[in-house]
């Protein structure tokens, strides 16, 4: 069953990438690269959905159909 998990990505001033969701609690991760942190959130998420799975009742589905925030650099 796939399910929607929102991120919150921000990188830190250290160079490192730090992701969070408000879906998801506990969900805190960082990665070297946004590639490597949606990675290991992906994991991550997984893991705490599995555990928490009788809390995590809100979540969307995944569906055919959904919003992607795509970022271009311009």
């Amino acid at each position: 069953m796939e399910r929607i998990v929102n991120l919150q990505i921000e990188k830190l001033p250290e160079g490192v990438y730090l992701a969070t969701s408000d879906n998801v609690q506990g969900l805190v991760v960082q990665g070297n690269s946004i590639t490597e942190t949606i990675e290991i959130a992906r994991d991550v998420a997984k893991k705490l959905i599995e555990a928490q799975e009788q809390q995590i009742v809100n979540l969307a589905m995944f569906s055919s159909s959904f919003n992607y925030p795509l970022v271009v650099t311009v």
